[in-house]
């Protein structure tokens, strides 16, 4: 297993990097969220990875935060669910917009994954849901890459869902609440709370 690879971003392709990293290129399967995050070619990078092995092929499938791979090796369990799933999930969404749509059952936020229909994303909701703990999306992860627009708006609705916790409402209740905010993205964390009251009621 190859923990991570650290080297020099030789070329991006629209699925893949290929980095050099003793004087071998590793070509590695990356979302497509990624691209916007990679240094310029020729810049060292740091990149997680998952060493995918089948009878014709040998396969690494890279990350930039240890969290998203993490979150990409527990959709993998789910059945009906390969890697390349995984990381379509993983392209529309980050680890923690992903625990939210789980623990609040958005099965429609995880279908807009390419090739995840409802079915498979009820599934994941499923065999995920005791698996995946409201705790993680709280842990502040020195990520290796900056918040991007999903990070932003995922801090608000974490600050939201605190605020429901603290004022008595169960950790499910909160998520369910919070994650039914239309335009909570743009908002900030005390509209989306008082948006959230309101679904409560």
């Amino acid at each position: 297993m190859i923990a991570y690879i650290r080297g020099i971003l030789a070329d991006v392709k629209e699925d893949s990097v290929v980095v050099e990293a003793g004087f071998i290129g590793y070509n590695i399967y990356v979302a497509g969220n990624v691209l916007g995050y990679l240094p310029p070619v020729g810049s060292e990078v740091k990149i997680y990875t998952y060493t995918h092995v089948r009878e014709d092929a040998f396969l690494l499938y890279g990350f930039l935060k240890k969290d998203d791979l993490e979150m990409f090796k527990k959709c993998i369990t789910v059945s009906g669910i390969g890697p390349k799933g995984a990381l379509a999930l993983l392209s529309v969404m980050d680890a923690d917009s992903l625990r939210f749509a789980i623990l609040s059952g958005d099965a429609k936020a995880i279908a807009k994954a390419p090739g995840v229909g409802a079915r498979t994303a009820q599934r994941l909701i499923l065999e995920l849901k005791d698996k995946v703990k409201t705790e993680d999306i709280f842990r502040k992860e020195t990520a290796d890459i900056p918040a991007g627009p999903a990070g932003t708006g995922n801090a608000q609705k974490k600050e939201a869902v605190e605020a429901l916790t603290a004022l008595g409402y169960s950790s499910a209740e909160a998520l369910k609440a919070v994650n039914g905010v239309e335009g909570a993205e743009g908002m900030d964390s005390e509209a989306i709370l008082k948006a959230a009251l309101k679904n409560i009621f």
